[in-house]
């Protein structure tokens, strides 16, 4: 149940013969869940991530990763002393080729498969507490559909039971960081697997939004000609 893989820069599990980080116990918040969820020990999600390991590397310094081998958001460099400001763009503010560019990094990331991470296909309990392993590789962009899907999805309570009165990603004081972190995330794969490091995700300012101005086919998609709760062909 160790998850402090090597960084490739030196050979030592994450990379701590040059100060980037030590394999460490997972160190868990000793609160008791809230009354939306009266349950212990149901849900693979709860006191996370220890029911699939319980030591991983805690990266020192600017860096950060699987394996400390990335720089911490906002640093840069071969030691990531370097510090950097991204500045995100309002989408109706992008031009024709930044747009195109966008929309190209977005169909490389569907299409190529991530070399550091796959996801999990079915429940401890369904993987016989781990002597059947059931993982399976997942395209860049899918990890963070899947991410956020796991995050949110019904906790299940025995065979057959969901829990459906909550959703922690959503209905919950972590809304607003949890998502604020996993653009983060998704920015700096792209950014890694395009090797663009000053590509930003586009925002929507919507406050003086009298409608979805983004809901047309330029954008996120204009409605169906015919079924008003679909997106247009």
């Amino acid at each position: 149940k160790e998850c402090c893989p090597v960084w490739p820069g030196d050979g030592s599990s994450c990379g701590q013969l040059s100060g980037r980080g030590v394999c460490q116990d997972v160190i868990l918040n000793s609160s008791a869940a809230g009354p939306q969820f009266p349950f212990s020990g149901v849900d693979d999600r709860e006191d996370w991530p220890t029911v699939f390991y319980n030591r991983t590397c805690q990266c020192l310094g600017n860096f950060m990763g699987y394996n400390c081998a990335d720089c911490k958001f906002g640093f840069r460099g071969p030691n990531c002393t370097e510090r950097r400001t991204m500045v995100r763009k309002e989408i109706f503010r992008m031009s024709s080729a930044e747009k195109s560019k966008f929309i190209a990094y977005l169909n490389l990331a569907k299409h190529t498969t991530s070399r550091d991470y796959v996801i999990v296909t079915g429940t401890y309990a369904q993987m016989n507490n781990g002597s059947n392993p059931m993982f399976a590789d997942v395209s860049v962009y899918d990890l963070f559909v899947w991410m956020h899907y796991y995050a949110s999805r019904d906790a299940f309570i025995g065979e057959d039971g969901l829990w459906r009165d909550v959703d922690f990603a959503h209905e919950a004081p972590a809304f607003v960081p949890w998502h604020r972190y996993f653009l983060l995330h998704w920015e700096h794969e792209i950014q890694k697997l395009t090797g663009d490091e000053n590509f930003t995700i586009p925002f929507w300012d919507w406050r003086d939004a009298q409608g979805c101005d983004i809901c047309t086919d330029e954008f996120l998609g204009g409605i169906h000609p015919t079924t008003s709760n679909r997106l247009s062909p």
